[in-house]
């Protein structure tokens, strides 16, 4: 084990160095909760190993107050040098192991500092070492009496997810120090993307997910991923629900969903989506008829994937990273032999604007037209199968909404089509930022909404969180989860420009294994291969993965891995290096993950 040890402490000057390679045989440590509480009262930490957790303890107003959570051998040069304790030739004082918990109020037997037994060659008193014993005994007993009643010491149990962040929203509002245009057009997105839709004013279906874009996009507050409470099932239960029912997979406190199927019929593959509810029966379509999907007999053929809402905080600063920025990431030769040994590898998703397909009857599926966006690379969606904001926006407006718009200008249902199309338009007629379709409006808003601030100190505090981080990269979760990406620096925007986007993401596709192939085919991406999920803002998430099927951390990182061979995921090694860890280092990387 390698300790790094402060320069100028006793271990420093005992073992003359400030990097110590020592065994140790325990898997204990230092709470980080009572960190705080134990330097507070005096003691200091001045070792800790290359996560950056606790090794050497010492109080600094004492003499020789030391305490290892190794073992200094007596075959090691600094082992020795601490047992015999050099700096101090007429005291042998042997390390104190679990004197970490301590946590006091004050001082050991509430003597302070500067009155603690000193040693024979300082106090000229050949009997001081045998009256220093019983209170040593006696601080190691209240240390064992601490771990036991208060839990101060060793964490405990199996780790666990700490659950969603508390505490204010880290994430919801625009990029400080916009200029008043910029904070204009904020503005006026963040209307259209709080607006709920209607029939007859917007062009509301004739099929959709939801009438609202901060419907689906609510968690910790606008722009996030579902919400605690789903709004479809408080749309079900509203005044205008029309005919519809409420799908066997929709639940009150369950994700907010989209649904797919995997195939049209026995031979023809789909992957498309099938919006949940209609308008028929809604106010101004009264006399629409048109069915919801027969979801039950899907749901029987084990036909029916589902996707979650992603966040769009900081999607400006993603819109932003240059394409050779995301490829030379992705084959970095400094991290290249290790990721190769770990079995990852990535690639980016290259697909043509607007997912044209030719050649099947599916019409979502397909072969890509050529033409002369080729060769760029996407980076939005569970797939990354957007290249750019505004097309991700066109998108969702179209299909999870059903309004066309100047991108999508035709309705994929073509029952119960009440007004010209398209609904959403650029309108000469109007003045100022009204002139603007909504889909610019909402581009905008997700390109000057600004990324999630992590917290320092929640959950378990600033050590265990640092120590988490220190185990993501020592892990290999970083690998994939590139910690940030730098944008260009020609943006029109200051905010945008040349910033370090710490998204946690490489925003390439990865093959994920069997546990989460969906079957679904989007560009370059694979039914088993998905878009490495930007982690910032995970800390106030409750739903977890491209479906939604866990609100549990832990089992969200064991889901990466599965499968063999050429159907192997690419974090299988990654997963089981997380599963070697002891409890208190996966708790220290679930509480660091919870603070983005």
């Amino acid at each position: 084990m390698e300790v790094n040890v402060k320069p100028g402490s006793k271990s420093a000057i005992a073992c003359r160095a400030t990097r110590l390679i020592e065994k140790f045989y325990c898997n204990f440590g230092l709470n980080p909760e009572s960190q705080d509480q134990l330097t507070n009262d005096g003691l200091q930490i001045t070792g800790t190993d290359q996560n950056g957790e606790a090794r050497i303890l010492e109080l600094f107003a004492h003499p020789f107050f030391l305490g290892t959570l190794f073992v200094p051998q007596a075959k090691s040069v600094c082992g020795s040098r601490i047992l015999d304790f050099g700096i101090l030739p007429h005291c042998r004082l042997a390390w104190l192991i679990g004197l970490f918990a301590a946590g006091w109020e004050g001082y050991p037997l509430g003597i302070p500092p500067d009155r603690l037994p000193l040693c024979q060659n300082e106090a000229g008193d050949a009997g001081m070492m045998t009256r220093l014993k019983p209170m040593v005994r006696r601080l190691a007993s209240l240390s064992a009496f601490l771990f036991v009643v208060s839990g101060i010491g060793f964490s405990q149990g199996l780790a666990k997810d700490p659950g969603v962040r508390g505490g204010p929203p880290g994430a919801g509002s625009s990029f400080g120090g916009l200029s008043t245009g910029l904070t204009q057009l904020y503005q006026a997105g963040a209307a259209k993307f709080a607006k709920t839709d209607t029939v007859v004013g917007d062009g509301l279906g004739p099929r959709m997910n939801l009438n609202s874009c901060a419907g689906c996009h609510a968690q910790p507050t606008m722009g996030g991923s579902s919400a605690k409470i789903n709004p479809q099932y408080a749309f079900i239960n509203g005044a205008d629900r029309g005919a519809n029912q409420l799908p066997p997979f929709i639940t009150q406190y369950g994700p907010t969903r989209e649904a797919r199927f995997k195939k049209l019929n026995k031979t023809t593959l789909d992957g498309g989506v099938h919006d949940l509810f209609t308008i028929a029966g809604m106010k101004g379509a009264e006399t629409c008829k048109l069915a919801q999907p027969d979801f039950g007999t899907e749901l029987r053929k084990n036909n029916v994937i589902y996707r979650v809402p992603t966040p769009v905080f900081g999607a400006g600063l993603i819109e932003q990273i240059q394409d050779s920025t995301i490829a030379a990431n992705v084959v970095t030769q400094s991290a290249l032999a290790a990721k190769s040994g770990l079995g990852i590898k990535g690639k980016v998703n290259i697909v043509v604007s607007g997912n044209t397909t030719t050649g099947q009857s599916s019409r979502i599926m397909g072969e890509a037209n050529a033409n002369a966006n080729d060769g760029t690379i996407a980076r939005f969606g569970w797939k990354a199968q957007n290249k750019s904001l505004l097309l991700f926006t066109g998108e969702a407006y179209n299909v999870e909404m059903g309004i066309t718009n100047e991108l999508f200008q035709t309705e994929r249902e073509e029952e119960c089509q009440l007004f010209t199309t398209p609904n959403d338009f650029t309108d000469p007629t109007q003045t100022g930022l009204d002139v603007l379709s909504d889909i610019e409006k909402f581009a905008a808003f997700m390109r000057l909404l600004a990324p999630p601030a992590p917290s320092t100190t929640e959950p378990g505090g600033a050590a265990s969180i640092s120590s988490g981080k220190a185990l993501f990269t020592t892990v290999g979760c970083s690998f994939c989860h590139t910690p940030s990406l730098r944008t260009s620096k020609f943006s029109q925007i200051p905010q945008l420009r040349d910033q370090e986007a710490q998204l946690y993401s490489d925003l390439a596709i990865h093959r994920m294994g069997p546990n989460l192939d969906d079957g679904v085919k989007q560009g370059q991406a694979e039914g088993n291969e998905f878009r490495t999920a930007p982690l910032w803002g995970l800390g106030q998430r409750v739903f977890f993965l491209h479906d939604g099927r866990t609100s549990d951390l832990v089992k969200a990182i064991q889901e990466h891995g599965g499968g063999n061979g050429r159907n192997a995921s690419e974090a299988n090694a990654v997963i089981k290096k997380f599963d070697r860890l002891s409890e208190r280092q996966k708790q220290y990387l679930l509480n660091f993950l919870r603070s983005l």
